[in-house]
């Protein structure tokens, strides 16, 4: 990528355009090459994605060729107990021109690490417009365009190929690739199932036994044929390989697809699980106006500053994390009665489902400062709907319809993301219903609830901790083995804990009910004075990060990690004035990078580098000095607390992750977490949901007063 870019054709139309320049130095350079030993990584490296509002979504990298097992151009999330299952994996793309000359526009890796890529010598242009991918090839003087999107809330994509420049007329060939399996199942190596081709006039249908829907399909376009002409191939998914994972796998497919391209005649492929009727009922022109239609309702419902250019861009990159679930129908079904609906966040593309703590971070960003009020409603009344033991779900794994509750802090962040919430909406009705919930939670907490999870008598602090559990946010765990177990009383466990103790206090109090509020002032001032107590680390001028440690025989751990900027960013900050400044400057000094703030000081002897390897070597360092995206809004909080008129230095935090933004991984999304030492290299989620969140809520908190 260079430089961000956005269209005079209409403001409210972002466009995010791609560098194909190949010898960028900005990733790590791979043994695999193309045969004439051009580098591809860079754009290997650099992916898109389109989601459709379930939870579904198509990814891929830029150059067609899929590295992840997670890449396909369409992955249907379906109810209980499929979840989200790949359908169609890979379409393999030809242009013949009218003196007969074929050439091939996408490309795949083969077993053996054999780079076939013969389209990176036509691949001229990519770009986001309206936040949806656009690839612009070039061929002996003839252009075309390749779009895609997924209409909303439908497992279904839509490929529409045009003719720009060039010949009058040349004919187009897709193969699509297939293999049925749930998002997260092997690639294996050979395919064992067996597929049924079905064709009525124009309508293709591919069905197995497995138990999945079938795949539905159609050409529209001049000319339209399907030849029958089964065949299987093997695809190396590099990505995989350097995560450890299986890395090669078998795709059947069943023919291929023909059609004239020609001027002012679109050709669209169109891939879905949906029935006929759904599919029939949006032609691909009526799905790409209604499509952009949406984006733009999106970007008028959001404030000024974020209606153009970066602003509007992040508001489109939220989009893609807030879903009705397709699973829960009986959260359906409840919302419904009571005249609205469900939604919920998905924690981050490629492989998380919704997570209670993810959530609760990202709402404000992800839906209150965009606009879109009632969504934010309808997502904390679906967790509340979930409450069990004073604690709401920390997740709910993919094809399942029951949550975990394993998370000591994700119903701490419930009451800020109300709070939040509140403050744009006054929705005092919600709070009115949730009140009674909200007052549980507190008892629960108080009289010590799952997990070890309690305040203890003795100084009012809020303690967590369970063999074999990973209770806070730091939640690696591989084998058995966790990581970061902070068993004990940590640091911003304490600071949510005293945050939702005044935010209740105060709203019993609006309620009437002063001595309800009392009691939770006294506890909540207990929780201050032991806090302010126990938690400052004179030696290093911050604070420890856990206090009776469990993991450490009783004694405080003074690992310097941005956990403890949350005593200080929250509404109603734990620690006191006067040491605000001293833990800014050591978070800045120490932890706070282009990309975000890195999970553990490098000074540390616990610090890793990088983020990279196999699943256990990526756990040992995913919170050991990892960066993550996420914490830039915790710490500009912080930053602006203590410096509230240093609004234009804020924003400059901000400038790496915006560069990031639009040049690195997933183009016009943010990464998980980087490595902690330069170049920062992007590592994790491709687009993770509260790192989109946080960089687009500091955006608009840091906003010229009258504008951009």
């Amino acid at each position: 990528m260079n430089s961000r870019e956005v269209r005079a054709t209409k403001a409210t139309r972002p466009a995010r355009r791609a560098n194909l320049e190949p010898n960028t130095g900005d990733r790590p350079q791979s043994p695999a090459l193309a045969p004439d030993g051009w580098d591809a990584t860079p754009l290997l490296g650099r992916e898109w994605l389109v989601t459709n509002g379930l939870g579904g979504f198509a990814s891929g990298t830029i150059a067609g060729v899929p590295t992840r097992r997670y890449h396909g151009w369409l992955i249907s999330a379906l109810p209980t107990p499929h979840g989200r299952v790949v359908m169609l994996n890979h379409i393999a793309e030809w242009l013949r021109l009218p003196e007969g000359s074929r050439h091939e526009i996408g490309g795949r890796e083969r077993a053996g690490r054999v780079l076939e890529w013969p389209g990176r010598a036509y691949l001229r242009d990519f770009r986001l417009e309206a936040g949806l991918p656009v690839w612009l090839y070039e061929l002996q003087g003839t252009s075309i365009e390749k779009r895609l999107l997924m209409p909303h809330q439908q497992n279904t994509v839509h490929i529409t190929y045009r003719l720009v420049s060039g010949a009058d007329s040349i004919r187009l060939k897709l193969r699509p690739a297939l293999r049925f399996r749930a998002l997260e199942g092997s690639v294996h190596d050979s395919i064992t199932e067996s597929y049924t081709t079905t064709a009525v006039d124009d309508r293709l249908t591919f069905s197995t036994s497995e138990g999945y829907p079938p795949l539905r399909m159609k050409m529209h376009g001049a000319r339209a044929t399907f030849a029958l002409d089964g065949t299987t191939t093997d695809v190396h998914y590099r990505a995989e390989a350097e995560r450890g994972y299986a890395d090669i796998g078998e795709l059947w497919s069943p023919g291929y697809f023909s059609v004239d391209l020609v001027r002012e005649v679109r050709a669209t492929l169109v891939a879905s699980t949906e029935g006929w009727d759904m599919i029939g009922a949006l032609l691909p022109e009526l799905a790409e106006a209604a499509e952009r239609e949406r984006r733009e309702r999106l970007l008028a419902s959001a404030p000024p500053p974020l209606r153009t250019g970066v602003g509007a861009e992040l508001v489109l990159a939220a989009d893609q994390f807030i879903i009705t679930p397709s699973g829960r129908q009986d959260d359906a079904t409840r919302a419904r009665a009571a005249g609205e609906d469900v939604r919920s966040v998905i924690a981050g593309y490629h492989w998380f489902t919704d997570w209670g703590r993810d959530t609760m971070i990202s709402l404000e960003g992800l839906a209150c400062v965009t606009g879109r009020y009632a969504e934010a409603g309808w997502i904390l009344r679906t967790f509340a709907q979930h409450i069990k033991d004073g604690l709401i779900p920390n997740v709910f794994p993919d094809g399942s319809a029951e949550g975990l509750y394993h998370t000591a802090d994700a119903t701490l962040w419930f009451f800020q993301a109300l709070d939040r919430y509140l403050g744009s909406t006054s929705d005092h009705g919600t709070l009115q219903a949730l009140l009674p919930k909200l007052s549980d939670i507190v008892t629960s907490h108080l009289a010590g609830t799952c997990f070890g999870i309690g305040v203890d008598a003795k100084d009012g602090l809020l303690g967590q901790g369970a063999d074999g559990y990973q209770l806070t946010w730091m939640d690696a765990k591989c084998e058995g083995w966790v990581v970061t177990p902070r068993r004990g009383k940590a640091v911003e466990i304490n600071a949510l804990w005293y945050n939702a103790l005044r935010l209740l206090e105060g709203w019993t109090r609006d309620t009437g009910d002063v001595e309800g509020a009392h009691r939770l002032a006294a506890h909540a001032e207990r929780c201050h004075r032991s806090f302010n107590k126990r938690f400052w680390y004179p030696a290093g001028g911050y604070l420890f990060d856990v206090v009776d440690s469990v993991d450490k025989a009783g004694a405080d751990d003074p690992a310097c990690r941005p956990n403890q900027l949350l005593a200080i960013s929250l509404a109603h900050p734990i620690l006191e004035p006067e040491r605000w400044a001293s833990v800014v400057t050591v978070a800045h000094d120490k932890l706070l990078t282009s990309v975000g703030l890195r999970s553990l000081s490098p000074d540390d002897p616990d610090f890793k580098s990088t983020y990279h390897g196999d699943l256990k070597t990526r756990d040992a360092a995913y919170h050991q000095g990892t960066i993550w995206a996420w914490l830039i809004g915790p710490f500009i909080g912080a930053w602006l607390k203590v410096y509230p008129d240093d609004r234009r230095g804020a924003r400059r935090f901000l400038d790496g992750l915006i560069s990031h933004f639009g040049q690195e991984a997933c183009i016009g999304s943010i990464s998980e977490v980087f490595d902690a030492v330069e170049p920062f290299t992007a590592r994790g989620c491709v687009a993770q949901a509260w790192s989109v969140a946080e960089v687009l809520r500091c955006w608009a908190m840091t906003a010229d007063r009258d504008g951009d």
